[in-house]
């Protein structure tokens, strides 16, 4: 069963040697969306802040340090942080200005560094291979951190090593706005200290399970053998194994920005039928929304195009705030319908298109849902990954069998998918 495992260890020896050759920097901008704020509005500096919701059913999108010290952490319901801390500041996010600033960070880290991975709004990875000869990679981190806070104003913090998760790892413990370089050789001793959960793919579930094992410390996993992280959590414990131990060998991969996403649906035959139109909307519509979830990614700009039976094309679009939300974009894509349709005309091909697309995720719409619609778009989604994209959906939508349900962030083609009559 485990007959793969010397192998495994092989491998992690191999990539621990490639690891040395290889300068890794990640960057995080502190406390992202409460910094934005506090350069908004110079009053919050030092008080307690917290992002999101407003209203007792929303949710915590982000705290400042001076909440989290009341035991405040994003996702909380507003509510129960309210009562952890009744003298906070509550302010309803902004999501068109944190990506602004985002966009900012961006377009500096562009013009320093050869190769950058933008992996959320306020997270980047950069490699610096090869520069530790001309310039020092430490020296460059550092002045280019510099930079974005001259130029932009924002705290930020970076670790920087030989890989991705000992680079991410080290920026959580050089917080609040400051550095570390974790030197060649020493990933190991820096990790073993820390606790089990600073390993980025530990969650919650994961975690309770360490504890319940009685480990807590990295330093337990690396002396564990593998064999056993393997029979324990099965395939995961080998990754988990390799992170402890300092092993990554994943690539800096270049940050290449998608302005949109659309699908489309041409008939066999023109139709007139209102409620299969309508049906077929609702579903393009909903599975565009799920892959924007899927992606990290949000929308500002709904477009939604008709053609009749005589060829004639009409596109009609609408902004919206940042949104990754079904309830906030069917609606929308609906009522551009209504207004584009021409009942007593043969429908050819409808389509819909999402633009503006920016990095962030579902968290930004954290400003205006409560926890129960998050909890659901969460749950839905989780189902949907495990059991494929048809396992839930809008009964509206269930006879639309052949809307293109792929994923656009990949890089790989969508498939060609014959017309139906359904």
């Amino acid at each position: 069963m485990l007959s793969y495992v010397p192998r495994f260890i092989a491998l992690s020896q191999f990539f621990l040697k490639m690891n040395d050759k290889r300068n890794i920097v990640h960057i995080d901008l502190d406390t992202f969306f409460v910094s934005c704020e506090r350069l908004l509005d110079r009053k919050l500096i030092g008080k307690p802040v917290l992002i999101g919701g407003t209203s007792d059913r929303g949710v915590v999108a982000s705290c400042s340090y001076e909440a989290r010290s009341f035991g405040i952490h994003s996702a909380m319901p507003m509510k129960l942080a309210r009562q952890l801390c009744p003298e906070a500041i509550v302010v309803r996010g902004d999501a068109s200005t944190y990506s602004k600033f985002s966009d900012t960070v961006t377009e500096v880290i562009k013009e320093s560094v050869p190769l950058y991975e933008k992996s959320s709004v306020d997270e980047f990875y950069i490699d610096l291979t090869g520069m530790d000869k001309f310039f020092g990679c430490e020296k460059l981190a550092s002045e280019l951190r510099q930079r974005i806070i001259k130029e932009t104003g924002l705290p930020i913090s970076f670790g920087l090593s030989v890989n991705k998760t000992v680079s991410k790892i080290a920026t959580g413990e050089a917080k609040p706005n400051n550095q570390i370089h974790i030197l060649k050789g020493t990933e190991k001793p820096f990790l073993s200290p820390l606790s089990v959960n600073k390993i980025p793919m530990v969650g919650q579930v994961t975690y309770r399970a360490f504890c319940d094992l009685g480990i807590k410390q990295i330093k337990t996993i690396q002396e564990m053998p593998v064999e056993m992280m393997t029979k324990v959590f099965g395939k995961n414990g080998q990754t988990i194994w390799q992170k402890a131990n300092g092993i990554d060998n994943t690539p800096v991969e270049q940050y290449t920005e998608r302005k949109s996403i659309s699908t489309e649906r041409s008939f066999d035959r023109d139709t007139t039928d209102v409620k299969k139109l309508e049906g077929i909307i609702i579903a393009m519509a909903e599975n565009l929304v799920f892959q924007l979830r899927r992606g990290n990614k949000l929308t500002a700009c709904i477009t939604f195009k008709i053609r009749y039976s005589d060829f004639q094309t009409y596109t009609m679009q609408q902004k919206i705030p940042y949104s990754s939300a079904d309830h906030k974009i069917i609606p929308v894509v609906m009522e551009l319908f209504k207004k584009l349709y021409q009942r007593r005309l043969l429908v050819r091909m409808v389509g819909v298109r999402f633009s503006h697309l920016v990095e962030g995720g579902f968290q930004i719409d954290l400003f205006d849902d409560n926890e129960k619609i998050i909890n659901l778009y969460h749950a839905m989604d989780k189902m949907r990954d495990r059991y494929g994209d048809r396992a839930v959906m809008r009964a509206a939508g269930m006879e639309a069998k052949s809307i293109g349900r792929w994923n656009p962030f990949t890089g790989a083609p969508p498939p060609l998918l014959p017309n139906r009559r359904r």
